[in-house]
Protein backbone atom coordinates (compact mmCIF):
# COMPACT_ATOMS: atom_id res chain seq x y z
CA UNK A 1 0.00 0.00 0.00
CA UNK A 2 1.48 3.12 -1.22
CA UNK A 3 0.59 6.79 -1.85
CA UNK A 4 -0.61 7.23 -5.38
CA UNK A 5 -1.50 3.70 -5.68
CA UNK A 6 -5.37 3.22 -7.35
CA UNK A 7 -7.79 0.51 -6.18
CA UNK A 8 -10.98 -0.52 -7.31
CA UNK A 9 -13.53 1.11 -4.80
CA UNK A 10 -14.47 -0.90 -2.20
CA UNK A 11 -18.04 -0.49 -2.18
CA UNK A 12 -19.82 -2.37 -4.59
CA UNK A 13 -23.01 0.43 -4.02
CA UNK A 14 -20.76 3.22 -5.51
CA UNK A 15 -18.63 1.60 -7.93
CA UNK A 16 -20.62 2.17 -10.58
CA UNK A 17 -20.27 5.74 -10.30
CA UNK A 18 -17.11 5.84 -8.53
CA UNK A 19 -15.50 3.00 -9.74
CA UNK A 20 -11.67 4.08 -8.30
CA UNK A 21 -10.06 5.46 -5.40
CA UNK A 22 -6.87 6.84 -4.93
CA UNK A 23 -4.90 6.65 -1.87
CA UNK A 24 -3.39 10.28 -1.09
CA UNK A 25 -1.68 9.71 2.26
CA UNK A 26 1.68 10.17 3.22
CA UNK A 27 3.30 6.77 3.37
CA UNK A 28 4.97 8.53 6.73
CA UNK A 29 1.25 7.52 7.95
CA UNK A 30 1.65 3.69 7.31
CA UNK A 31 0.94 2.97 10.84
CA UNK A 32 -2.70 4.37 11.07
CA UNK A 33 -5.04 2.08 10.38
CA UNK A 34 -7.24 3.82 7.69
CA UNK A 35 -6.48 5.90 4.98
CA UNK A 36 -7.38 8.60 3.34
CA UNK A 37 -8.52 8.25 -0.55
CA UNK A 38 -10.12 10.49 -3.39
CA UNK A 39 -12.73 9.12 -5.81
CA UNK A 40 -12.83 8.89 -9.25
CA UNK A 41 -15.56 9.21 -11.52
CA UNK A 42 -16.44 8.09 -15.38
CA UNK A 43 -16.22 11.61 -17.70
CA UNK A 44 -19.01 11.06 -18.61
CA UNK A 45 -20.63 12.62 -15.63
CA UNK A 46 -20.27 16.51 -15.69
CA UNK A 47 -18.93 18.69 -12.83
CA UNK A 48 -20.06 22.32 -14.25
CA UNK A 49 -18.59 25.12 -12.62
CA UNK A 50 -15.77 23.69 -11.01
CA UNK A 51 -12.06 25.25 -11.71
CA UNK A 52 -10.35 22.75 -14.22
CA UNK A 53 -7.41 21.92 -11.96
CA UNK A 54 -9.91 20.42 -9.48
CA UNK A 55 -11.04 17.80 -11.82
CA UNK A 56 -8.11 16.56 -13.97
CA UNK A 57 -8.91 13.05 -16.08
CA UNK A 58 -6.62 10.17 -15.72
CA UNK A 59 -6.72 7.19 -17.85
CA UNK A 60 -7.15 3.94 -15.47
CA UNK A 61 -7.16 0.41 -16.90
CA UNK A 62 -8.29 1.91 -20.02
CA UNK A 63 -10.90 4.09 -18.69
CA UNK A 64 -11.20 8.07 -18.83
CA UNK A 65 -11.64 9.18 -15.14
CA UNK A 66 -12.08 12.18 -13.45
CA UNK A 67 -10.75 13.08 -10.13
CA UNK A 68 -13.25 14.23 -7.29
CA UNK A 69 -11.41 15.65 -4.31
CA UNK A 70 -14.12 17.27 -2.85
CA UNK A 71 -15.47 13.70 -1.79
CA UNK A 72 -11.96 12.47 -0.05
CA UNK A 73 -12.90 10.83 2.77
CA UNK A 74 -10.57 7.92 5.35
CA UNK A 75 -11.07 4.02 4.58
CA UNK A 76 -10.11 1.37 6.63
CA UNK A 77 -7.04 0.36 4.90
CA UNK A 78 -8.18 -3.42 5.07
CA UNK A 79 -10.53 -2.52 2.52
CA UNK A 80 -8.01 -1.75 0.20
CA UNK A 81 -7.04 -4.89 -1.58
CA UNK A 82 -4.49 -5.08 -4.48
CA UNK A 83 -3.50 -1.94 -5.94
CA UNK A 84 -4.76 -1.60 -9.74
CA UNK A 85 -2.50 1.35 -11.17
CA UNK A 86 -0.04 4.02 -9.99
CA UNK A 87 -0.43 7.63 -10.36
CA UNK A 88 2.77 8.60 -9.13
CA UNK A 89 3.93 10.00 -12.06
CA UNK A 90 0.91 12.50 -12.10
CA UNK A 91 0.53 13.14 -8.37
CA UNK A 92 1.59 16.82 -9.51
CA UNK A 93 -2.29 16.97 -10.50
CA UNK A 94 -3.83 15.28 -7.85
CA UNK A 95 -2.02 18.01 -5.41
CA UNK A 96 -2.90 20.53 -7.33
CA UNK A 97 -6.71 19.34 -7.19
CA UNK A 98 -6.82 18.62 -3.64
CA UNK A 99 -5.15 22.40 -3.29
CA UNK A 100 -8.20 23.43 -5.28
CA UNK A 101 -10.12 22.53 -2.49
CA UNK A 102 -8.78 24.16 0.32
CA UNK A 103 -7.61 27.35 -1.13
CA UNK A 104 -9.57 30.29 -2.15
CA UNK A 105 -7.08 30.71 -5.32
Amino acid sequence: MAQWDVYENPSPRAREDLPFVIDVQSDLLSVLRTRLVVPCEPTRATRPGLPWRMTPVFEITGKQVRLVPNEAGSLDATVLRRPIASLRGQSHLIIDALDAVVSCV
